[in-house]
């Protein structure tokens, strides 16, 4: 089962992106967990896109394309999604010129996210789910990852709390099962 891995945030010490190394480390047997990065995705401009997407965003929309299903990072800032991750979304759901159908058409999505506050992102998964379903993906319940207290719980990169550990393994299991239903 091959996944792919984004972040919302790009910050090098990003919490978000930390908690997908640790998604790495505790997926379940059969799941591999790639990452792409969204440092070099334009922003979304239609005029760009009837010239053709941009090799990065032709990049994003392969990687989609070759992934059983996405895992997304999300990092929330005054109640909501990213510009980056929503960006990413922008051009990945839409065909484009080369294209018959968007990448995330169909995909299976899953969501997790972490936050220095207490709510621990529940609003912008609240709203990804919103833009994930405008899109055409899939984010049927598979429970939630909202890591609270971040800097408490993710030390120098590391996920180090163990409880949170343990439900971030029970979430890609969760993931990884309703992944192999939809397989059939």
């Amino acid at each position: 089962m091959n996944i792919l891995g984004i972040s919302g945030s790009l910050r090098a010490a990003s919490f978000n992106t930390a908690l997908l190394y640790a998604a790495q480390e505790l997926a379940p047997a059969g799941m591999s967990i790639g990452i792409h990065r969204l440092h070099d995705l334009p922003l979304f401009n239609q005029d760009v896109e009837e010239q053709g997407d941009p090799a990065p965003v032709v990049a994003l929309k392969q990687a989609i394309d070759a992934a059983d299903g996405v895992l997304l990072a999300c990092p929330e800032y005054n109640g909501g999604i990213t510009g980056v991750l929503k960006n990413a979304i922008d051009w990945a759901s839409r065909a484009g010129r080369d294209r018959k159908t968007a990448a995330l058409a169909g995909k299976l999505v899953c969501i997790m996210g972490a936050s220095p506050g207490m709510t621990g992102t529940v609003r912008a998964q609240d709203a990804l789910r919103l833009v994930l379903r405008r899109a055409g993906a899939q984010t049927e319940p598979q429970g939630e990852v909202l890591v609270f207290q971040a800097p408490t719980k993710i030390i120098e990169g590391r996920l180090a709390d163990e409880r949170t550990r343990d439900a971030l393994a029970r979430h890609l299991q969760n993931y990884a099962t309703r992944l192999a239903l939809l397989q059939g």
